[in-house]
């Protein structure tokens, strides 16, 4: 997808499906959420879809690894690739103007701009093509449609002078349409990349699950994958590693991190008896823990799936955007006509009529109409999942700028997570050869005050003597 348009086709082409009750499609993502009351046959969904111009395949389960991005060939360039390719190609046809703003005037011969344009035009360019094709078929409008549009005017009127027009040196537009398109290519690069880091917050919390888990089974332990776990199992848990699932610890005792989880600046103690969190990080004890939930119904499944909806879900505004944006296309299509017709009509010349008209058509090609709220969105979930702080859906985000006061539950949560030594004060012993003696005490052990302790001893570079007997 790669407009407003495009949703707006989507949504409605899977509203028609019988079942489905509701659907919205998110264009910063690309994904689409559909419910329904009743089973429904994925298969059905996607021919809908493909009949739009479009192409689907269901949602990974959390414990699928993510496809990896196709690559790039010399047949279909993409990504940054393409923006340098068409950066190189459309450079020289843009020096001649350049050149022209400091007093040199040189022009670059008309089939030499020809030659260079023209891989801009049909093979860098040809995913608007593609695109455009596939909108027409479904009767539908989309940006790549006025991309191709309007390039393909400029491209075609530069054509045209070049072999008709009796001057020696006819006016081109070679460097219009070879420049939009990199524009464009280079928008859409940027586009992407902003994409991806919108969701690093959901990768942050998909690294906290671990590949594997240590399972007791009989008198061994067995390291299994973490999607063959099962509720009542019992998983060992050595010191530094993860919780491989949510559980009740049978036997040990431990501090555990759980800050990436429930925002508790230190770790908490854990003994027999106690729950402990999938992807919390085990202290300095060993724990034998019972599993209580495992895959989706986890506590970390959960809380990922809290921030992928916050993230798809659509602020109040965008579904004015989306009622602006399913008109936008025609009425800019309408706009460029009139405009052709009303230049030539009063002036008579075909050429600026088509100029103005390609200019109308361009102006409107890298709409952010469609991106710029989900993108807000994405973004403003994601660094608040960063940072600990959950968002229910859209529309609380939308609604925050009119909080005046935030009530915290307990001291320590507007803290660091990260204890260190502020000040020391001895009594009856030297300063140094107190930190020392602590230091040398807190060696071993993993707890977080521990290793303030230990760390506030390596900075000031005081000595660590061996501890006996602790």
């Amino acid at each position: 997808m790669t407009c407003a348009s495009c949703v707006g086709r989507v949504e409605r082409v899977l509203a028609a499906v019988p079942g489905v009750d509701k659907v919205s499609v998110n264009l910063a993502t690309e994904s689409a959420r559909v419910e329904s009351s009743q089973p429904l046959d994925f298969s059905l969904l996607a021919q809908a879809i493909d009949k739009a111009g479009y192409h689907a395949t269901p949602e990974l389960p959390p414990s699928a690894p993510a496809p990896a991005p196709p690559a790039p060939t010399l047949a279909h360039p993409t990504g940054g690739r393409a923006v340098l390719l068409a950066a190189l190609l459309s450079l020289p046809l843009l020096l001649p103007m350049l050149l022209e703003l400091a007093g040199v005037h040189w022009m670059l011969d008309g089939r030499v701009q020809l030659l260079l344009a023209t891989p801009v035009q049909f093979w860098l360019g040809a995913r608007f093509y593609r695109a455009g094709w596939l909108a027409v078929r479904a009767r539908s409008g989309n940006m790549d449609l006025l991309v191709a549009l309007g390039t393909s005017a400029a491209y075609g009127l530069s054509v045209y002078q070049l072999f008709a027009s009796a001057s020696a040196m006819p006016h081109l537009y070679f460097e219009a349409s070879a420049v939009v398109i990199t524009l464009i290519l280079l928008g859409k690069w940027l586009e992407a990349r902003a994409k991806r880091q919108t969701t690093s917050a959901i990768r942050a919390l998909q690294v906290l699950r671990p590949e594997s888990a240590r399972v007791r089974r009989g008198d061994q332990d067995v390291e299994v994958p973490i999607a063959d776990v099962r509720p009542g199992e019992l998983v060992v848990v050595r010191p530094g590693e993860r919780v491989a699932a949510d559980g009740e610890v049978v036997e040990g005792a431990s501090h555990v991190d759980e800050a990436l989880i429930t925002g508790e600046s230190l770790p908490v103690a854990r003994h027999a008896g106690d729950r402990v969190t999938g992807g919390a990080i085990n202290g300095e004890g060993l724990l034998l823990v019972r599993v209580t939930a495992v895959g989706a119904e986890s506590t970390l499944a959960r809380i990922i799936r809290l921030v992928e909806d916050a993230q798809a879900a659509k602020a109040p505004v965008q579904h004015l955007v989306d009622r602006v944006s399913a008109v936008f296309v025609p009425v800019v299509l309408v706009l460029a006509v009139l405009t052709f017709a009303a230049w030539w009509l009063a002036t008579g010349d075909a050429e600026r009529a088509i100029i103005n008209a390609v200019a109308v058509m361009v102006i409107a090609c890298p709409c952010a109409l469609g991106l710029a709220t989900p993108a807000a969105i994405m973004a403003g979930t994601g660094v608040a999942a960063r940072h600990g702080i959950l968002i229910k859906d859209a529309e609380a985000l939308e609604l925050a700028h009119r909080i005046t006061t935030v009530a915290f539950d307990k001291t320590g949560t507007l803290t660091e997570g990260k204890p260190s030594l502020a000040a020391l004060e001895p009594v009856g012993i030297d300063e140094t050869r107190l930190l020392q003696l602590a230091a040398a005490i807190q060696r071993g052990s993993e707890h977080a005050l521990a290793r303030a302790v230990t760390e506030a001893a390596a900075a000031r570079g005081a000595a660590m003597p061996t501890a006996a007997n602790v």
